[in-house]
C-alpha cells in the first residue's frame, strides 16, 4: 500500500513538471513570437537566465489561476453567465500581468492585448498536457474529474457504492433533442457515432425501439411527459389561453414553471428523478434536487435554484473556461463559414442564418454542451442514483441547416465523442451506472410554408379573414430553447417573440409550433365553433382547408362535437377519424388518436391546423423559420427513439403487463361512477403495439429505476405554489407511507416473464 501510494505521489510530480515546463517553453516561444512580449532585462540576457524567468513566470501563473480563479468566479456570480465566458480571456490576461510582475527584476513584461492571447494559449497548453498525461493514468484521470463532483459528495450517505462498485447500479437518462430513430440509425451505420454502433452491435449491449409521440411532437410536451408523467394540455410549443390573455412558450421560464407546477398537481408526482435525482440541461426539473441549466427553476429564487447555476461550477476551472470560449469562437467561425458557402451554392431549402444565430448556435453546440457534459461526469463521481440530461446541439442545427445535412452530421460527431467520454467515466465511477440514450422527438425536412407559397400562416388566415394583409410575407420566428436559454443566462428576459397581446381583441392570434398551427379569436368565449366563425369569417376554413399547403384542421362543431376538415370538403367528425382512410390516412397510425387526444384538451386552439405531409419525400412546411422542423404530425418528427441495456426490461413487456392491469382494473371498476380527479390511469397498449406517447415513456423510465433501487415515492413539491394536494409526511419507520405510495408499490410488482425470447438484431442493431 506504502508503494502505491509512493507511485501516486512520483506520477504527480512528474504531471506536475511536465505541465510546468510545458508552460515555460510556451512562455519562451511566445516571448520570441509577439513583439509586445518580453522576458529579458532591457540590457539582454543569457539562454539559463531566460528559461528560469520563463519558469518562474509559469509557475507564478499557474499558482495564480490555482488560488485566484476559484475566488474570482465566486465574486462575480451576479454577472451573466455569457458575460462571464466573455470575461475569461480579460481575466486570464490580468492573471498573467500580475505573475509577470512577481517575476524578480522586472524581466517580464507584456502589453495588455498581448497577455491576453499569451494567457489564453498558456492555458490551453497546460490544459492539453495535464490531460494527456492523465489520460495514461486512468487514476489520474479519475482524480482529475472527480474534482467536478468533490463539494457534491461531501456529507452523502456511504451506502451509494465503494471501490467494489458494490449496490444498486445508477442510472444516466441522456436525450439528444431532435434525434429521430431514422436518423440515429443512419449516422450509426455511417460511422458517424461509433459509440452508438458499438452499443448496437453489441449482443449483450443495448437494445433500440422507436416510439411514437403525442400531436404536439416538441420537446415542451415530450419532455414534460417524460419526466412529470403528463403533458395533458400541452397542444403546442406555444399556445393562447383565453382566460388570462396570455401567450404560453414552452422555453419561457415562467410558461415552464406552470406547466411543471400544472403536471404535479395532475400526478400527485414530483417526478421522474425525486430520488437522489440531477436534472442537467432541461426544460422541467423532474423533482430532482440537483440542478443546473433547467429553464423552469430560471423563473424562482433562491440558491441553487436559478439554470445558470452550473455554469459557475464549470468556468470555476480556467482551463474549462479557456477551452470553451477557444471552441466558441471556432463554432462561430465554422457557422459563417458553412452558411456563406450555402447561399455560395444556393442550396435549397434554405433559410436566413445570420444576425445572433451564429452566437446562438455556438451557445447550444458548445457551451451548453460542455457543461452539461461537466455536471453529468460530476453526478457520475458523486454517486447519484437518476440523472436525466438534454444534449440540444443537433436539434438547433437541424433547424436551421436540415435534420440530413453535414453541419447536421457533424454535430451528432461530437455528441458521440461526449457520449463516449461518459461512458469512459461511467466504468471508473464508484458506483456501477447504465446509461439509457433518447430523444423527445425527430425531425422532418421540407422548405418553410413561407418559402414555399409566399405568405405565412398569419397572412393567410388575415386573407381569409378579410383583413389586410402585409405586402410582402413577414418571417415567422423560430421557436428555439436555445435562443431562450441565451436570454437566461445574459440575465435578459425572455420574449414571447410575438405580438399577440398588441393585437386588436378582434383580431386572430396565429402561433407557429413546427409545422402546426393554431388560430385563437380572443373576443369569443371559450373554444370557438365551427358555426361562429363561420358567420364571423365565412370565407376561412375553407381557404384553410383547400390550401395545397395544410393537410386538416380541427375545429369544434356545435352539430357533431369536434370535426376533421380537410381538401375537397373533407370533413370527418372526430369519433368516426381513422388512419386508414381520410384527411389523416397519409400520417400514418397513431394520428387519429392523437388528434382525438389533443381535442380534449382545455386549451386546445379554435382552429388547429396541421401542415402537409408527402409520404414519399418526408417533408412538411413548416409555419416557422425552419427547414429542420418538428412539432405537428408528419414524418420523422413523431418518430423519435429509446436505446436502453439488456438488463433491463423490455418496453414492449411493461406495456403488455400495464395493459393486463388496466383490463382488469377496468373489469372491476364498472360499478365506479367517477376516477378521483388527478389520479394517472395507465393507457392499455394501442392496437399494433408498441410504445405511444411521452407519457408511457416515463412510465418505462420509472419501472426502470425501480427495478434497480427500489420505489420511486412522490416527494413534497415544495416551491410550487398551488402544486394541489400531495402525500401526508412519512411516519417514522415506515418508507413510502400515502395513497400515493401505496399505488406506486402496487405498480411495481415483478413482471410475469416474456413469454418470447429476445429478437436478434439486424444489421442496425434494431430489434424488431
Amino acid at each position: 500500500m506504502a508503494d502505491g501510494k509512493w507511485r501516486r505521489a512520483g506520477a504527480t510530480l512528474i504531471r506536475v513538471i511536465a505541465v510546468w515546463a510545458a508552460s515555460a517553453l510556451t512562455l519562451l516561444a511566445l516571448a520570441g513570437i509577439l513583439p509586445d512580449f518580453r522576458l529579458q532585462s532591457d540590457d539582454g540576457d543569457t539562454i539559463t537566465r531566460t528559461a528560469f524567468t520563463a519558469a518562474w513566470g509559469a509557475g507564478a501563473f499557474g499558482l495564480l489561476s490555482a488560488l485566484v480563479w476559484p475566488v474570482l468566479v465566486r465574486a462575480l456570480l451576479i454577472v451573466p453567465a455569457l458575460v462571464l465566458g466573455a470575461l475569461v480571456f480579460f481575466l486570464n490576461g490580468s492573471l498573467l500581468l500580475i505573475a509577470l510582475r512577481l517575476i524578480p527584476d522586472g524581466r517580464g513584461d507584456a502589453a495588455p492585448e498581448t497577455a491576453v492571447v499569451v494567457a489564453a494559449v498558456m492555458s490551453a497548453v497546460a490544459s492539453a498536457t495535464s490531460t494527456a498525461f492523465a489520460v495514461r493514468d486512468d487514476d489520474a484521470y479519475r482524480r482529475r474529474l472527480s474534482r467536478l463532483a468533490y463539494r457534491r459528495r461531501r456529507g452523502r450517505p456511504a451506502d451509494q457504492g465503494g471501490p467494489g462498485r458494490e449496490g444498486p447500479p445508477g442510472t444516466v437518462f441522456i436525450q439528444l433533442d431532435g434525434v429521430g430513430h431514422d436518423a440515429l440509425v443512419a449516422a450509426a451505420a455511417a460511422g458517424l457515432m461509433p459509440t452508438v454502433a458499438g452499443w448496437l452491435a453489441d449482443s449483450s449491449g443495448h437494445r433500440l425501439t422507436p416510439w411514437r409521440t403525442d400531436w404536439s411532437s416538441q420537446t415542451g410536451a415530450s419532455q414534460l411527459a417524460i419526466l412529470h408523467g403528463s403533458n395533458h394540455d400541452v397542444p403546442a410549443f406555444r399556445w393562447y389561453e383565453k382566460e388570462t390573455r396570455t401567450v404560453m412558450v414552452s422555453s419561457r421560464p415562467a410558461s415552464a414553471l406552470e406547466m411543471q407546477r400544472r403536471a404535479i398537481e395532475r400526478t400527485r408526482d414530483g417526478g421522474l428523478l425525486t430520488i437522489d435525482g440531477a436534472s442537467r440541461g432541461n426544460l422541467f426539473s423532474g423533482g430532482a434536487g440537483q440542478l443546473a441549466l433547467v429553464l423552469s427553476m430560471a423563473a424562482r429564487r433562491g440558491k441553487g435554484s436559478r439554470s445558470r447555476a452550473g455554469y459557475f461550477a464549470y468556468f470555476s476551472d480556467p482551463a474549462n473556461a479557456t477551452r470553451t470560449a477557444l471552441s466558441f469562437v471556432a463554432e462561430v467561425v465554422r457557422e459563417i463559414g458553412q452558411s456563406t458557402r450555402a447561399r455560395a451554392r444556393k442550396v435549397t431549402p434554405r433559410v436566413k442564418r445570420g444576425g445572433l444565430y451564429p452566437f446562438i448556435r455556438a451557445f447550444a453546440t458548445v457551451v451548453e454542451r460542455d457543461v452539461v457534459v461537466a455536471a453529468v461526469l460530476g453526478d457520475l463521481f458523486a454517486g447519484r442514483t437518476a440523472v436525466y440530461a438534454d444534449l440540444v446541439a443537433y436539434d438547433e442545427v437541424a433547424h436551421h441547416s436540415g435534420p440530413r445535412s453535414r453541419d447536421a452530421e457533424k454535430v451528432l460527431e461530437r455528441l458521440d465523442r461526449s457520449l463516449a467520454l461518459i461512458a469512459k467515466i461511467a466504468d471508473r465511477t464508484p458506483r456501477a451506472y447504465r446509461i439509457v440514450l433518447l430523444s423527445d422527438h425527430g425531425q422532418s425536412p421540407g422548405e418553410t410554408f413561407a418559402g414555399k407559397y409566399g405568405l405565412t400562416l398569419k397572412d393567410l388566415v388575415r386573407a381569409g379573414s378579410g383583413l389586410p394583409v402585409p405586402r410582402r410575407a413577414q418571417r415567422t420566428r423560430s421557436a428555439s430553447e436555445a435562443r431562450d436559454a441565451v436570454r437566461i443566462a445574459l440575465h435578459r428576459p425572455v420574449e414571447g417573440g410575438v405580438d399577440e397581446q398588441a393585437a386588436k381583441l378582434s383580431d386572430p392570434i396565429v402561433l407557429a409550433s413546427g409545422n402546426l398551427g393554431l388560430i385563437s379569436f380572443p373576443d369569443i368565449g371559450g373554444r370557438a365553433s365551427r358555426e361562429q366563425i363561420d358567420r364571423r369569417h365565412p370565407a376561412l376554413l375553407s381557404t384553410l382547408a383547400n390550401h395545397p399547403g395544410i393537410g386538416f384542421l380541427l375545429v369544434r362543431s356545435e352539430e357533431h362535437g369536434s370535426v376533421v376538415l380537410g381538401p375537397g370538403g373533407a370533413e370527418v367528425p372526430i369519433a368516426e377519424l381513422s388512419d386508414e382512410e381520410g384527411p389523416l390516412a397519409v400520417f400514418g397510425a397513431g394520428a387519429a388518436d392523437a388528434v382525438r387526444r389533443t381535442d380534449t384538451f382545455p386549451h386546445v386552439a379554435d382552429i388547429m391546423v396541421n401542415s402537409m405531409y408527402d409520404p414519399g419525400t418526408g417533408t412538411v412546411h413548416a409555419f416557422e423559420e425552419q427547414i429542420g422542423s418538428h412539432g405537428g404530425l408528419g414524418g420523422e418528427q413523431s418518430r423519435p427513439f429509446l436505446l436502453w441495456p439488456r438488463g433491463l426490461t423490455d418496453p414492449l413487456d411493461i406495456m403488455a403487463a400495464e395493459s393486463a392491469e388496466s383490463a382488469e382494473s377496468a373489469e372491476s371498476a364498472e360499478s365506479a361512477e367517477s376516477v378521483e380527479p388527478g389520479e394517472s390511469v395507465s393507457a392499455p397498449v394501442p392496437p399494433g403495439g408498441g410504445l405511444v406517447g411521452a407519457e408511457a415513456v416515463h412510465r418505462v423510465l420509472t419501472r426502470w429505476l425501480q427495478e434497480s433501487s427500489g420505489p420511486q415515492v412522490p416527494v413534497r413539491a415544495e416551491g410550487f405554489a398551488g402544486a394541489g394536494p400531495v402525500d401526508e409526511p412519512f411516519p417514522p419507520g415506515v418508507p413510502g407511507a400515502g395513497p400515493t405510495a401505496a399505488r406506486t408499490a402496487q405498480a411495481i410488482q415483478p413482471l410475469p416473464p416474456p413469454n418470447r425470447q429476445d429478437p436478434a438484431p439486424d444489421a442496425t442493431g434494431t430489434t424488431a
